[in-house]
């Protein structure tokens, strides 16, 4: 880290102070993807942080969201987890075909948060760092007009941008069918720049083939040119962390 960096840190830390909060037990990686967020001004950054603490409080009050509160969503089986990329990065992957539009948003933003959190842990080696990032795959192959759920997309983009700061590495989208393409226009108008640029359609054989390239053929399923098998989320047992 470089001293304009170093004292921007510092700021950031003087300020979440004066909005009443603290960074005691946040690592300088975790503040700083606050920074980065919200273009290198401590100001800012300090409010998204105090926001951050005081949503992660009152929506996820035991620090996790267990698998008790979500069974439905992962009964669907329409979420995976297949390890580290070669790059070192959890892969999460999204079967659009099995899902179905949420009637209880409440519990399908509790699910938003299951994933979310159990991916970007199962990035830890041991101990949290705080600048874990993840790849997210959506696979919308065999998908219907009942399966297409906008505000889901829209959800789980808009958490990851307010309170998963640059967590987010890349995403890639895979099978989009025609009708699609007016979903995918809807949601984009909810995303952060930062977060357009980071998210990949892949559209032809060669796409595809970076794809693979780029995430590893030991963690991708047969089906996407890997060697792995689909690992349900909830199949997925995390070691403890160390102190």
């Amino acid at each position: 880290m470089d001293k304009d960096q170093q004292l921007k840190l510092t700021q950031m830390k003087i300020c979440v102070q004066k909005l009443g909060s603290s960074t005691e037990k946040c690592s300088d990686p975790t503040l700083e993807r606050f920074l980065i967020a919200r273009s290198m001004d401590p100001n800012k950054a300090a409010k998204m942080f105090v926001s951050w603490k005081k949503w992660r409080a009152s929506f996820v009050p035991l620090g996790f969201i267990p698998d008790s509160q979500v069974t439905d969503q992962l009964d669907a089986k329409k979420i995976f987890l297949q390890g580290l990329s070669k790059d070192g990065y959890p892969v999460l992957i999204v079967k659009g075909c099995n899902h179905y539009p949420a009637k209880d948003q409440p519990q399908f933003k509790k699910f938003v948060v299951h994933l979310l959190d159990k991916t970007v842990a199962s990035g830890f080696k041991g101990k949290e760092i705080g600048n874990e990032k993840l790849i997210g795959v959506l696979d919308l192959d065999q998908i219907g007009y009942k399966n297409v759920d906008a505000r889901a997309l829209i959800t789980g983009f808009q958490f990851l941008q307010a309170y998963y700061p640059e967590r987010l590495k890349k995403c890639y989208i895979l099978n989009m069918p025609w009708f699609f393409v007016s979903v995918w226009k809807l949601v984009s108008r909810f995303l952060e720049k930062a977060t357009l640029e980071k998210i990949v359609i892949v559209t032809n054989e060669e796409e595809k083939e970076q794809f693979v390239r780029e995430v590893g053929e030991d963690v991708l399923p047969e089906e996407y040119g890997g060697l792995a098998k689909f690992v349900p989320i909830q199949d997925v047992v995390l070691p403890p962390l160390e102190d």
